[in-house]
């Protein structure tokens, strides 16, 4: 039976699925001339149709607006100043939309762009209104395009990649699949271009096992922002939210179709017990190559992913060991003010901060991050209120506006068990 994501409930059949597809930059432009490769493209939007057909919903995310604003303004080289390469992006993003639908009105198929920044998404009602546009566009057949809004993001605000973006907006929209379409058949044990001996990796169960095991240390091409690190955490945060992920070669879209159909007949996923399978037998299944990156057992839920991966993190909060056991346990404690023992960064309510734990281990303070969440009082707050008991922060502050800083329902835990 054909993977489906349990926490998407928006489904106009029950065989439909909410397909995200992420398209790089050596996909969409050659990497020297900058010119639109139209044959990639063209099957890209094929398979998309084909995919529509069968009642999917499709979502694209696209890289490339600087690659084209290259090639309008004739300038050779990606600019290295900020300004600059925004410039560039605002002349090439309207004309990629335009390509895409020109490619597009071919078979009368509307699309809408869509640009997103981090920003947008810092407000939990800002997510929602952006979930729920998504998802009108979705419900009235059209094909969503969206990117980052390079032209007025700034640094610190950035995805800084689009494959983060892609993953975010599948776990926005609880996608069943993510495809990451890249210069590579799939994700090797080593570069292939520059070790002979590199195996490809045919699934993955368990990436943190995986980081240990390949070596992702190139990085992408001259026009592009990612490399094969981005594609692991692009795929890190969408199997978070319960979307299966997989890297194969963009110049073949229909890749995805055959994966897609050798889901449905049980083929794709073989029974293994190691947690990352390496493994060349693909081609004995009559599959392309590819790597798959199984969906988590049990994924964080909307509000708690949009936390964790939706969040600008503003600052850092350090606890106890103490607190670090209470946060954790089974009980899931909220966190109070006694066990914080440092702040870092100023922020203010409602933001999100990371929270580190301290303890002692063979006579060293080590650091361990314990997990994420939205604060109810500022950093200024906080640090005024750090070691004290909850009755006291009245006498301190003069106010209380909680007993604890963060409350268990906005704290995502990422240590278990400390």
């Amino acid at each position: 039976m054909i993977y489906k994501n349990h926490q998407n409930q928006h489904r106009p059949t029950r065989s439909s699925l909410v397909i995200v597809i992420k398209v790089g930059t050596t996909t969409i432009c050659d990497e020297q001339s900058h010119f639109p490769l139209l044959s990639n493209l063209s099957s890209l939007v094929e398979t998309v149709l084909k995919l529509k057909a069968l009642g999917h919903r499709v979502v694209l995310v696209t890289s490339a607006a600087v690659g084209t604003g290259l090639r309008r303004l004739d300038m050779p080289n990606r600019p290295t100043k900020m300004a600059t390469l925004q410039a560039v992006a605002a002349v090439g993003q309207g004309r990629l939309i335009r390509l895409y639908d020109d490619l597009f009105g071919q078979f009368h198929q509307p699309v809408a762009q869509v640009l997103l920044t981090k920003n947008d998404l810092s407000e939990r009602a800002q997510y929602l209104n952006a979930v729920s546009c998504l998802e009108e566009i979705l419900d009235i057949g059209v094909v969503p395009i969206v990117n980052e809004n390079d032209t007025i993001c700034p640094q610190e605000i950035r995805f800084g990649d689009n494959d983060t973006l892609s993953a975010i907006t599948a776990g926005m929209l609880k996608a069943d699949y993510l495809f990451l379409l890249t210069d590579v058949d799939c994700l090797y044990t080593d570069n292939p271009r520059t070790n002979p001996h590199a195996k490809s990796v045919s699934v993955c169960d368990d990436i943190q096992i995986l980081r240990e095991q390949v070596s992702v240390a190139s990085r992408g091409s001259s026009l592009g922002t990612g490399g094969m690190s981005t594609k692991l955490v692009a795929a890190d945060l969408a199997t978070a939210a319960g979307v299966r992920t997989v890297i194969t070669h963009g110049a073949k879209p229909g890749n995805i179709m055959k994966i897609i159909e050798a889901d449905d007949n049980g083929t794709l996923v073989t029974p293994h017990d190691l947690p990352v399978v390496t493994s060349d037998d693909l081609a004995a299944r009559n599959l392309p190559l590819h790597t798959l990156f199984t969906a988590k057992d049990n994924p964080l839920y909307d509000r708690k992913w949009w936390i964790k991966h939706g969040l600008h993190t503003a600052g850092r909060i350090y606890i106890d060991e103490g607190a670090m056991k209470a946060v954790t346990s089974r009980q899931r404690s909220s966190l109070f003010a006694a066990g914080i023992v440092e702040v870092e960064g100023h922020f203010v309510a409602n933001q999100a901060a990371l929270i580190i734990g301290r303890r002692v281990e063979n006579g060293q303070t080590i650091e361990v991050e314990v997990g994420k969440g939205l604060v109810n009082y500022s950093s200024i707050e906080i640090a005024r209120v750090r070691g004290c008991r909850s009755q006291d922060m009245v006498d301190i502050l003069g106010y209380m506006d909680a007993e604890c800083i963060i409350d268990r329902e906005n704290l995502v835990r990422t240590l278990q068990n400390a």
